[in-house]
C-alpha cells in the first residue's frame, strides 16, 4: 500500500487518535461506528485516468499539480467548525488504476469506518465504452465490503455496541420511487468528469449517456454532477457536493436535469417518470432478455457503446508490469536482476541433473 499524504501537520497525531477511537470505539465519548466526532471517511474511486486526484486537489483547494495516483493513496482535510472548536476532519482515501486494484477497497471500508462513510465514484465521460464496466466493478466491489464490514462489526459488537450494529441507509418516506431501487449501504456521489470532452460527442450519444447514469443514480438513490477543472462553475457545484460529504456542509438547491446542459442532480431529486424508458431507437428490447431494470439499461447502454476489448486491455495484477508505474532506472534494474535470476535457476537446474546422474 503506498500512502500520500498532501499536508503532514499533525498527521501522526491524527493517525494516533483513529487508532485509539477504535480501540474505545463502544464509549460513550466516541464519534459513531468508533471514530471521533467531527471526523468523517470517503472513498475516492472511478476510471483510470479520470482526473480523480484532480477533482480532489480542487475540491480541498490546494494548488498543486496533479500526480498519478499510486494504488492506493490517503490524505485528509479539515474545516474549522468555530472559534476554539476542534475542527471537522474528512479522512479521504484515493483507489488508482481503475477497476485493477478493487481488490484495495477492503483498506478504507472497514468496520470502524462504515458509520462514517461516502463513496465518490468518478466516470469519464469522454471515455463511453469504458464507463459502465468501470461503474458497475468498482460499485459492486465496493458495496460487498461495505456489507461484509457491517457483518463482521455486527458480530464483533454485539450487546458491548454503543451505537449498535450498522443499519444501511434508510430513505425519507417521500423519496421517489422508494419501492423500487436498491439503495446504495452508503451515501454515494458520481461524478461525470471531462464534462469539456463530453460535449465534443455527438448529441444523440450525450442523451443516452446522460439518461443512463440518471437511472443509475436514482437506482441506488446517489447524488449526480457533471464537472470539468477546467470549468471554474462546475468545479464550484461540485466542491459543494463534496463538503456535503465531507463536512455536512449544505449542498443547495440547484438541480439541472438537462441533457444539453451538465447534470446537477442531489439524491432523491429525480424520479423514474422524469428520466424516462431506455433510449431504444436502433434496438429491439425484446431481444435483449433482460433479467431486470437494471440489466436492461446496462444492454441498451452497451448495445449503442459496445465494451472495450478486454482481451487487449487485460488488467495488470502485477503493480511491477503496469505501464502506470514506469520507473526507467528501477526496471532497467529489475530486468537486469530478473535475468541474474533466470540464469541461476539454468545453472542450478543443470547442477541439480548431475547431481542425479551421479547418484
Amino acid at each position: 500500500m503506498f500512502l500520500s499524504c498532501f499536508s503532514t501537520d499533525k498527521l501522526w497525531d491524527l493517525a494516533a487518535a483513529e487508532v485509539h477511537n477504535r480501540e474505545v470505539g463502544g464509549r460513550d465519548d466516541a464519534g459513531v461506528g468508533g471514530e471521533a466526532v467531527g471526523e468523517r471517511t470517503i472513498f475516492l474511486m472511478g476510471s483510470k485516468t479520470g482526473g480523480k486526484t484532480s477533482i480532489l486537489l480542487r475540491c480541498l483547494d490546494r494548488d498543486e499539480p496533479a500526480k498519478p495516483t499510486l494504488a492506493l493513496e490517503y490524505t485528509f482535510g479539515r474545516r474549522a467548525t468555530g472559534h476554539n472548536t476542534p475542527k471537522d476532519i474528512a479522512h479521504l482515501w484515493e483507489l488508482g488504476g481503475g477497476t485493477s486494484l478493487s481488490d484495495l477497497v477492503q483498506i478504507p471500508i472497514t468496520a470502524a469506518s462504515i458509520r462514517s462513510l461516502s463513496v465518490i465514484l468518478v466516470l469519464d465521460l469522454s471515455a463511453p465504452s469504458a464507463l459502465w464496466a468501470s461503474m458497475e466493478t468498482l460499485l459492486q466491489a465496493a458495496q460487498a465490503h461495505v456489507e461484509r464490514a457491517a457483518s463482521h462489526k455486527s458480530r464483533a459488537g454485539g450487546k458491548q455496541s454503543a451505537s449498535g450494529p450498522f443499519a444501511a441507509r434508510v430513505l425519507p418516506k417521500d423519496f421517489p420511487d422508494r419501492e423500487l431501487i436498491s439503495p446504495f449501504p452508503v451515501p454515494l456521489l458520481i461524478i461525470g468528469s471531462k464534462y469539456d470532452l463530453f460535449q465534443e460527442l455527438a448529441s444523440d450519444k450525450r442523451k443516452v449517456i446522460c439518461k443512463t447514469l440518471r437511472f443509475v443514480a436514482h437506482y441506488h438513490a446517489a447524488s449526480l454532477i457533471f464537472s470539468s477543472i477546467k470549468l471554474e462553475s462546475l468545479v464550484s457545484k461540485t466542491k459543494s457536493f463534496f463538503s456535503r460529504l465531507a463536512f455536512n456542509v449544505d449542498v443547495g438547491k440547484t438541480v439541472s436535469c438537462d441533457s444539453s446542459k451538465p447534470l446537477i442532480i442531489p439524491a432523491g431529486a429525480d424520479s423514474f417518470s422524469q428520466i424516462g424508458s431506455p433510449p431504444t431507437t436502433d434496438v429491439d428490447i425484446t431481444s435483449l432478455h433482460a433479467k431486470n431494470p437494471k440489466d436492461l439499461w446496462k444492454k441498451v447502454y452497451e448495445r449503442i457503446f459496445p465494451p472495450e476489448n478486454t482481451s487487449e486491455k487485460k488488467e495488470v495484477k502485477d503493480p511491477t508490469k503496469d505501464p502506470q508505474y514506469v520507473e526507467p532506472q528501477i526496471d532497467a534494474m529489475r530486468a537486469q536482476k530478473d535475468q541474474e535470476l533466470e540464469e541461476y535457476k539454468k545453472n542450478a537446474a543443470k547442477s541439480w541433473k548431475g547431481l542425479q546422474l551421479d547418484s
